[in-house]
């Protein structure tokens, strides 16, 4: 799984990138040019529509008449694998005519995630954008909406629960102008998403943003329903953060640091987790001692291998080598499952999904 996605896979036919399981897709807010693939019962995302990728040694044929299909790796097949299917809320629209895969997307297997702002006051200025980033990829490709409504979110999540029996949803969003970087919007849509499904099952939601001025917040997104937060650093180098989003680097790391020990006294141990992208240049010291100290505050440093997007000024920066993140993970694993912060243990989110990093394979 750690090498599937380092090199990526090649598509023996390109059709598969949308006529096996869930159509993948290309750009916009992460996890972007990848495709949902299952294996031995653990689905992960595989990048599928990047450089490496078209050059990966690994292989998948078209699906069996059972859904299943074959990996091979120098025509050696060494895997046999399934593509999550396509979800049935796919095929719905609002009154208004908006998809609801407009609305929302399913990722993994069985998580629902938007983008609640498709737009970002990062995004909007060169000077200051996150060079990985292609969150206005798809709204600019009219795949998306720029603003999707607590009542529209409602809407979807209640389908994709009763039709497709999604276990966990993902509200991320791009920072809006204000002291409070989108922890408003993600509140406003919670809570209307609970009032909608909780006749019907529990669904735990995770939402993220940067941190908020005031702590205040985190009570706040609490009590309006988020069960997990995630405040993400992506990148754990202060010299390397103001050279890649330079933007973001404007809340200092110090800054996220005071903000998970002040969120994790609401969410709870493990209830609270950053994103880290390596193979962006953090060494392999500089992340595993990062995460020491997040583990320590009982935050989850969930650590995915950094894939270049096509159109954006990163789109040739290499994927990091299987070795390296081998000899990240490995001792990452270790440090979690001492800490007793598995991923399986998270309610709502990408740790809890998984799907984007090998980690939770090397935590047991």
């Amino acid at each position: 799984m750690t090498e599937l996605q380092s090199y990526g896979l090649r598509l023996a036919d390109q059709r598969l990138a949308a006529g096996a399981g869930v159509a993948s897709r290309r750009g916009g807010a992460g996890p972007s040019d990848h495709k949902a693939v299952t294996i031995d019962g653990h689905t992960i995302m595989v990048p599928v529509h990047t450089g490496s990728a078209f050059n990966s040694p690994f292989v998948v044929e078209a699906p069996d008449a059972a859904g299943r299909s074959r990996v091979l790796r120098d025509t050696i097949p060494i895997a046999q694998i399934e593509f999550p299917r396509a979800p049935r809320f796919y095929g719905l629209q609002t009154l208004e005519g908006v998809p609801y895969s407009h609305i929302a997307t399913l990722h993994g297997a069985d998580v629902l995630a938007t983008t609640v702002l498709q737009t970002c006051i990062r995004y909007e200025s060169r000077r200051k954008a996150c060079k990985f980033c292609a969150i206005g990829q798809s709204l600019a490709a009219g795949r998306t909406i720029a603003h999707k409504t607590p009542e529209q979110l409602a809407e979807v999540a209640r389908a994709a629960v009763l039709l497709d029996g999604v276990k966990h949803m993902v509200l991320t969003t791009g920072t809006p102008p204000g002291s409070n970087r989108g922890a408003q919007v993600l509140a406003e849509s919670a809570f209307a998403i609970k009032a909608a499904v909780r006749p019907h099952a529990e669904l735990p939601i995770q939402g993220q943003c940067e941190p908020p001025d005031d702590d205040a917040w985190f009570r706040r997104l609490h009590d309006a329903g988020i069960d997990t937060l995630g405040m993400h650093l992506e990148v754990v180098t202060p010299s390397l953060r103001e050279q890649i989003m330079p933007g973001k680097a404007a809340v200092p790391v110090q800054r996220y640091l005071e903000a998970f020990a002040a969120a994790v006294k609401v969410f709870g141990r493990g209830q609270v987790s950053t994103y880290i992208l390596a193979g962006l240049g953090d060494t392999r010291e500089a992340i595993l001692s990062i995460s020491e100290k997040l583990l320590a505050l009982g935050v989850y440093p969930f650590v995915v291998p950094f894939v270049p997007i096509t159109g954006t000024p990163l789109e040739d920066h290499p994927a990091p080598s299987p070795g390296f993140m081998k000899d990240l993970l490995q001792p990452l694993g270790e440090m979690v499952a001492a800490a007793g912060l598995r991923s399986g243990d998270i309610k709502a989110g990408c740790g809890k999904c998984g799907a984007c990093s090998s980690l939770s394979v090397y935590e047991s």
